[in-house]
This record gives structure tokens, C-alpha cells and sequence, in this order.
């Protein structure tokens, strides 16, 4: 069918658009797994993807840098003389590892579309109220040459202000179709995640974010300003994080929630499709969701293993205990390993004044025992090297700002002392710090911690702003040397 643009939906946030013999590749994970560094995260619903059954892409479309949308493994299958298109704010060690693994990367302004065949591409910057670590995002709009009947995908950030402005003014007009990402990775009671307070009583069942409040998230605020789009399909949350005892995290099944949505609500239709899921936008007409993609397969068992491990552990919740991510600090590393620490300290001290964190710290005054002096926040390094189950205690002093070693406690007393907390492997951190892994790998594998204020204050958001690819191009280059040391070596060409 020349006259549509055909959707298939591969996985978390990857897409297959076709229209004639066009093909462009949205942020492809065509492997079982993702991870940028020695972790892998697991795609669910599991399945596989047939990539020599795929119609061969013209094109690939990479909006960020974030390791679920960035994945070496799956770009290697694919032929070298694809084109990667991308914005203008994507740190260059990216394209430096891209060409590496032998592809040309163009970047493109929001003003002219990228031409692949029978598609014209626009790529959006994420809107300005987009939280910083997800700022450098291009959100595609996709369409048919000579039609306006557009796909808008919405990718990770606020609706870019630009694409706004282009249909206020009727120089773009409104989607025919918008695809939100659902990233509210809710897990649930007594598992680890991003958002768990640590604070008695701040982290209870009612903490989590619920089904009701993701689509009022998704589809009445994050749409408001797209009024009167016809038809919205969602997608994210599409990961189980490594180790994970509870298998995926709530809300992820988003057929279940396009059926809800489509019931409480008029304003538009929900699709909610399943890897390989095809949805096909004709010229004119209702879009048509169509049969899945013989090249995309279900694990069905693995499926209903992982929703039952869900059901059985919201039905009996108990408390999952953290593991480092990586293993301890070796004998002949351990010399290095300690001032290499001191330094960073001396860094993220520093660093910490500008985020959130800093700025709600530095305005403390009171807490729990009364006036505080200027140490706001206790970073607990734990297992520290030759010292098993013990705990390295450092305080942020931000009249320095400074790092100042101080004696260990238990955690209810330093909670107690201290009105931010967190909490990680010593041996993650110098893995982090080498390049090994990323903060996104021990965000969702081993670390814990508490805050008070809203939960953008939470130190897990200050880590994000301090140590992403953006931040620290140094330590993503490490990382991205070692994920392509890790490929077959016939998958990536000589360099001269």
C-alpha cells in the first residue's frame, strides 16, 4: 500500500516505519537484551527479532544518547552503508563510536526534513521544559512525501516548543498519530527503584505511581498542548531491570491500558501494541491496526512466567535487597582505586551545588535533631576494598564544598543526621568511574537512598545530571570502547 505509512512496533521504544520501498529505523534494540556498559537489561514482553527478515532499513533515526535507545550490538547487524540521522546536541563520543563501528552519522536542524525515499523526516528538539538529562532528545515527525498526515513520536521529553509553534502558525499540521513513551517504571512495593525513599514511612504501596496516574500523566497532560489528535499509540517501559525479582515493572502491559483508556476517556483512540504490532496510517481514513510482523516473535511462556513473578510478589511484597553490580575491587586494582575515589569527591562535591539536590540542601536549615551545620548529605560507599560488609562514610559539607571522611553509622542513624542519603557499592562507583559502567547501570541495579522534598530533589536526579553521557563524555567513551571491544571483531571494520 504506496498511499500509507506502515508502524511496527519492535520493542520498548523502537520503531519500523515503511511506506513503498522506504524503511527508517527509530532507535533500534533488535537484540533480546540492551545495556551500554557490563549490564544487560532485558527487553520485555521477551522476543526475538528475525533481522535478516526485516525489511532492510534506508535509514536509522537515533534521538538520544540514553542506552535504551543507543544499542551497539543491534546497529552491528545492520549494513554499514546505512545513513544514521540524528540531532545537532548528540555528544560527539557518540558519533565517534558510531564511527568506529563504520557508520556516517549526519545531523539535521528541526527546519528541513531528512529525505529516505517515499518519507520525509523532521527531527524536533525535546521542549524546554524537557529535565536536563534528556534535554539533547530530537523527537521525529514522520510522514509521506506530499502527505500531511503525520506521525509524531514523542521520545523521553516534553513536547518539543518548536513543533508546536510550526502547527500554531499552520506550517505543520496536527499528528495524525502521536506516540508517547510511558517511562514511569513504577515497580512494586518493597523492590528497588529510582524513586524509593528510604525514609520511615515515605515508602509504602501508596508511593508507587498507579495505572490511573500514568495515563492522566500521558494522555491529559503530556497531550494538552496537541489538541485534537485522532489516534495515540504508547510504548516505553519495555525493560525489566537486571535481577529483578518481580519481573516487569507495573503498568508495562500497554494493550491492557489502551483497552482502559479507550473506555474512560473520548478524546482520541489508544493503541497499546505488542512487539511486532503493526499500525498503518493511510493518506486519508481511520488507522488500521493490522497483523503482527512475521519477523518479530513473542516468548509467550517467558511472558507469563514474568507476570506471574509480577502478581506473586505484589500479592506477598517483600523487601529486595541490593547487589553490586560489579564484582569487588581486584588485588591489583586496589592501589588505584582509592585515590582515584578521593579525586572524584573533590569533583562531585562540586558538581552537587548545581543540581537540585544542592539547592534545596543549601536551603536546610532544620531537620530531624534540630538546627544543621553544613553537612547535608552522607554518601555510604559500601564493601569498601578488604573490608566486607562494612561501609566507607563520607559527608557533603557545602561550605567547602568538600567530602569529608566521618565515622560509619548505621543506616537509621544516618538517616537520622543527614536529611540526603545515598548509598552504593564502592566497587560500582569505581567501575563507573573507569568507564565500566553506567550511573543508569546502578541506578536500577544496586543503588538505595533517601531525600526529603519532591522527588526531582532525589539524589538519583542529581547523579543523572552529574555523571551522564553529556556530562562526562569521558567516562561514555570509555564505555563505549569496551561495549565495542565486547562485538565480534569481523562486525567492525579496520580502522587505518
Amino acid at each position: 500500500m504506496r498511499s500509507a505509512v506502515e508502524l511496527t512496533f519492535i520493542g520498548h521504544q523502537s520503531w519500523h516505519v515503511r511506506s513503498g520501498d522506504a524503511v527508517v529505523l527509530v532507535d533500534p534494540i533488535l537484540t533480546s537484551t540492551f545495556g551500554a556498559g557490563a549490564v544487560d537489561f532485558p527487553i520485555w514482553p521477551p522476543r526475538t527479532v528475525d533481522h535478516r527478515a526485516m525489511p532492510a532499513p534506508d535509514a536509522v533515526v537515533l534521538t538520544h544518547e540514553h542506552l535504551d535507545h543507543l544499542h551497539f550490538a543491534s546497529l552491528s547487524l545492520l549494513d554499514r552503508s546505512v545513513p544514521i540521522h540524528t540531532g545537532h546536541t548528540l555528544p560527539a563520543a557518540v558519533v565517534d563510536a558510531l564511527a568506529t563501528l563504520g557508520f556516517s552519522v549526519h545531523r539535521h536542524d528541526h527546519a528541513t526534513p531528512v529525505a529516505v525515499g517515499d518519507l520525509e523526516v523532521f527531527l524536533f528538539p525535546a521542549g524546554a521544559r524537557t529535565l536536563f538529562w534528556e534535554s539533547r532528545v530530537v523527537q521525529p515527525v514522520i510522514r509521506r512525501a506530499g502527505c500531511d498526515r503525520d506521525v509524531f513520536i514523542g521520545v523521553d521529553a516534553d513536547i518539543s516548543d518548536l513543533y508546536l509553534e510550526q502547527i500554531r502558525l499552520g506550517g505543520m499540521p496536527i499528528p495524525g498519530l502521536v506516540v508517547v513513551s510511558n517511562n514511569t517504571q513504577s515497580v512494586p512495593y518493597g523492590a528497588l527503584g529510582a524513586d524509593v525513599n528510604l525514609l520511615p514511612g515515605l515508602d509504602r504501596p501508596r508511593s508507587r505511581t498507579t495505572g490511573i496516574q500514568a495515563l492522566h500523566t500521558l494522555l491529559i497532560d503530556y497531550l494538552e498542548p496537541l489538541d485534537g489528535v485522532p489516534d495515540v499509540a504508547l510504548c516505553g517501559n519495555g525493560f525489566t531491570a537486571p535481577r529483578s525479582p518481580h519481573g516487569p515493572f507495573l503498568y508495562a502491559d500497554h494493550r491492557a491500558l489502551a483497552e482502559h483508556a479507550n473506555a474512560l476517556q473520548h478524546l482520541f483512540r489508544v493503541h497499546g501494541p505488542r512487539p511486532g504490532d503493526q499500525l498503518v496510517i493511510p493518506d486519508q481514513g481511520p488507522i488500521v491496526a493490522d497483523t503482527a510482523a512475521d519477523w518479530v516473535t513473542i516468548d509467550l511462556a517467558a511472558e507469563r512466567a514474568g507476570v506471574d513473578a509480577l502478581d506473586a510478589f505484589v500479592a506477598g511484597p517483600r523487601p529486595v535487597e541490593p547487589a553490586p553490580v560489579r564484582p569487588p575491587v581486584g588485588f591489583e586494582d586496589r592501589p588505584a582505586a582509592e585515590p582515584l575515589v578521593a579525586a572524584e569527591l573533590t569533583r562531585l562535591a562540586r558538581e552537587l551545588i548545581a543540581t537540585r539536590t544542592g539547592a534545596l540542601a543549601v536551603g536546610l536549615h532544620d531537620y530531624l535533631n534540630g538546627p544543621l551545620d553544613g553537612r547535608r548529605l552522607v554518601l555510604r560507599l559500601l564493601d569498601p576494598p578488604d573490608r566486607p560488609d562494612e561501609v566507607a562514610t563520607f559527608a557533603w559539607d557545602i561550605t567547602g564544598p568538600t567530602f569529608v571522611a566521618v565515622p560509619a553509622t548505621g543506616r537509621d542513624e544516618a538517616m537520622a543526621t543527614y536529611p540526603f542519603g545515598i548509598e552504593i557499592y564502592y566497587q560500582d562507583l569505581v567501575a563507573l568511574l573507569a568507564g565500566r559502567i553506567q550511573i543508569w547501570d546502578i541506578v536500577g541495579g544496586s543503588y538505595q537512598g533517601w531525600r526529603v522534598g519532591e522527588r526531582l530533589d532525589s539524589p538519583v536526579y542529581a547523579l543523572f545530571a552529574v555523571y551522564g553521557e553529556h556530562q562526562r563524555p569521558d567516562l561514555a567513551a570509555r564505555c563505549y570502547a569496551e561495549s565495542l571491544a565486547r562485538l565480534d571483531e569481523t562486525q567492525i571494520p579496520s580502522m587505518p
